[in-house]
């Protein structure tokens, strides 16, 4: 857990239980790195877009790679995500 302030699931309400609400229909929960973002429900349906692209847009690099490269990227960072 971050040492960030956040908004729980149980607790949010309005535009961040919608945005929890679009989370949790795709992936089953929300995770830690984006209820890190939970005070500013807008920042959090943004970084959750810009990852959706960047995973599943339209590349040149298939979806392996990009798994690939989010793993190298994880490793260097000393991030379990």
């Amino acid at each position: 857990m971050s040492w960030i302030k956040v908004i729980g699931v149980p607790e949010s309400e309005g535009s961040l239980r919608e945005a929890y609400d679009e989370v949790a229909s795709a992936r089953g929960e929300v995770g830690n790195i984006l209820k890190a973002h939970s005070l500013r429900p807008a920042v959090l349906t943004t970084h959750l877009h810009l990852y959706r692209e960047l995973m599943f847009g339209r590349s040149e690099l298939s979806r392996a790679e990009r798994e690939m490269i989010a793993v190298a990227v994880s490793v260097v960072n000393q991030c379990h995500y």
